[in-house]
């Protein structure tokens, strides 16, 4: 890509041309799970606020009342003075709600990633990723240093292969829990076995699984009973389920002191406002006692893949909040998000390069603070516009 005033304005020409230029709506207002954009009130099914705690009134009054005691921004980095005891409060009611011996934050789930694997990994190490991984998790692979290997989508096989060509040098394994643009598992328990039996550090992230799997909302670590020496890594993000911002990496005492001496994310950058942790361990107090959030998630889930599956929609294979509808072309993707966004449904267009050339999808997503009616209002919408 060209760095130059008129290569720039080429390039954006060819994104536009090729119908992969990306563009943004201002959100003009919020209420429940309706937006304001452009002037109109639109039903949002692509938000990843998917317990609804994003507005839950005990979290926005948390926030109000540790702003006030603590005021907009922390100040510093944690290592300065910006670590307060809301953090240490989330970090420790975290590592217990993990079953870790301790976590630690991070500003946001890029800088999580980008500052664990980076932190941990070097030249001469190997990082081996599953291909469908988030990018965050992808270019902090690139960004250590190591040698950066990508095994084929969820095949063990594959992975297996590929760690047969390193096998003396310390490795890494890593994979999201939930595929953010397919909705479909990692195959977590066996890469864990995978990892133990090739000696190899093994990391989940966990973002799109944390509040929603599992018996109490753990993740997808609770969900298949998988330990500490399991998955000496856990990596989650608080903009998804938790409905707030920022993220957190559990593991040993050592990891987590080893991360917070060499992960430059961490050090070099300011906390999160302490306002932000209060409001986020409201959030995790509210997961663990309100299990009906999960439980009206998962009969949302399965409601919708029956009712789409009646309509003959192209689901891909997912049992998660995220419910792609596989298009295929990036024009058609396009037109079918802007044709239902005129019938006031938000629901994303995926393109190329967040997936696969030839795979764009209507990434649809459930919360809690949807209803079996406006689902069937959504798929009504989609019925029409002829998939």
């Amino acid at each position: 890509m060209s760095a130059s005033e008129n290569g720039l304005k080429e390039n954006l020409e060819q994104l536009k041309e090729s119908n992969l230029y990306r563009s943004r709506r201002t959100v003009e207002a919020v209420s429940g799970n309706y937006v304001q954009i452009e002037g109109r009130q639109v039903l949002n099914f692509c938000s990843n606020d998917y317990l609804g705690l994003a507005q839950h009134q005990d979290v926005i009054a948390r926030f109000k009342s540790a702003a006030d005691e603590y005021g907009v921004g922390s100040g510093s980095a944690h290592l300065v003075c910006g670590h307060s005891a809301e953090h240490h409060a989330l970090e420790d009611e975290l590592a217990d709600f993990t079953g870790r011996d301790r976590a630690l934050l991070f500003s946001t789930g890029y800088m999580a990633n980008l500052g664990i694997i980076a932190g941990l990994m070097s030249k001469g190490d190997v990082v081996y990723q599953d291909k469908l991984n988030h990018a965050s998790l992808l270019d902090a692979g690139l960004l250590s240093g190591a040698t950066f290997s990508r095994y084929l989508h969820n095949d063990l096989e594959n992975l297996s292969i590929k760690m047969q060509k390193h096998p003396d040098k310390p490795s890494m394994i890593v994979t999201d829990g939930v595929f953010s643009m397919d909705g479909d598992q990692a195959r977590v328990a066996e890469l864990a076995a995978l990892a133990q039996q090739k000696s190899a550090t093994f990391m989940i992230d966990d973002a799109h699984g944390f509040g929603v799997l599992g018996k109490n909302g753990a993740g997808i670590v609770e969900q298949c009973q998988l330990s500490q020496k399991q998955v000496p890594l856990l990596m989650g993000t608080f903009g998804k389920a938790f409905g707030t911002s920022g993220a957190f990496v559990a593991g040993s005492d050592d990891m987590v002191e080893t991360l917070i001496q060499t992960a430059r994310t961490y050090i070099y950058t300011t906390a999160l406002p302490p306002a932000v942790a209060a409001a986020t361990r409201c959030s995790l107090s509210l997961m663990q006692n309100e299990s009906w959030r999960r439980e009206k998630l998962a009969a949302l889930i399965q409601y919708f893949k029956q009712a789409a599956r009646q309509l003959e929609l192209a689901l891909m294979p997912s049992e998660t909040a995220i419910q792609p509808i596989l298009i295929g072309g990036s024009t058609e993707a396009l037109a079918a998000s802007e044709a239902l966004l005129q019938q006031g449904f938000w629901v994303s267009a995926i393109r190329y390069p967040t997936v696969p050339k030839g795979s764009a999808r209507l990434r649809v997503t459930l919360s809690t603070e949807h209803s079996q009616a406006q689902i069937d209002q959504l798929l009504d919408a989609l019925k029409r516009i002829s998939l």
